[in-house]
C-alpha cells in the first residue's frame, strides 16, 4: 500500500484543482482586461497550461455556476469519510482530492485511479467507485 507522505507545512493548505485555478485565473483576466491592464507572461502561461489539462469545463456556463460545481465537488470529496473493517476511518487528503479532480475522466475504473494514485489503494474498491461516482456525476453536470 502506497502511503501518502508530506511535510508539516502541507498540514493546513487548500490545494486547487487545473479546473478551480482555470475559472479563478479566467475571473481574473477578465476583471484586469476591465481595467485595462495586461495579463504578464508567467499569468498567460500558467492559464494556457491549466486550461489545457482542464477537463471540468463548459464555455457557455457562468464563471460561478462552474465554481459552485467544483466547489461542491472539492468539499464532497475532503468531507468522504470510510470506516475500514477494523475501525480505522479513512479520508481523502488534499492533494489526493486535487489529482482525482485533474485525472479522472467520465469512465476512469478503479483500477486506473489506483494506478494513477497509488495511495487510493487504502480504500476498499467499492469506496474508491463512489467517489469515481462524485466525480462522474459533477463532470456530467458541468459538460451538460
Amino acid at each position: 500500500v502506497a502511503e501518502l507522505q508530506f511535510g508539516p507545512e502541507f498540514q493546513d493548505i487548500h490545494i486547487l484543482s487545473n479546473a478551480q485555478v482555470a475559472v479563478i485565473l479566467q475571473v481574473s483576466a477578465t476583471s484586469a482586461v476591465n481595467r485595462d491592464e495586461e495579463l504578464n507572461e508567467v499569468y498567460r502561461k500558467t492559464q494556457r497550461y491549466v486550461n489545457r489539462f482542464n477537463s471540468m469545463t463548459n464555455p457557455e456556463k457562468e464563471h460561478q455556476e462552474l465554481a459552485d460545481e467544483l466547489d461542491n465537488l472539492h468539499n464532497a470529496l475532503t468531507t468522504f469519510r470510510k470506516e475500514t473493517d477494523d475501525g480505522e476511518e479513512l479520508e481523502l487528503h488534499g492533494a489526493e482530492v486535487a489529482a482525482l479532480m485533474n485525472l479522472v475522466a467520465t469512465d476512469t475504473l478503479v483500477e486506473e485511479a489506483v494506478a494513477l494514485i497509488p495511495s487510493l489503494s487504502r480504500f476498499p474498491e467499492a469506496a474508491i467507485d463512489e467517489i469515481l461516482d462524485l466525480i462522474r456525476s459533477t463532470m456530467i453536470r458541468i459538460v451538460s
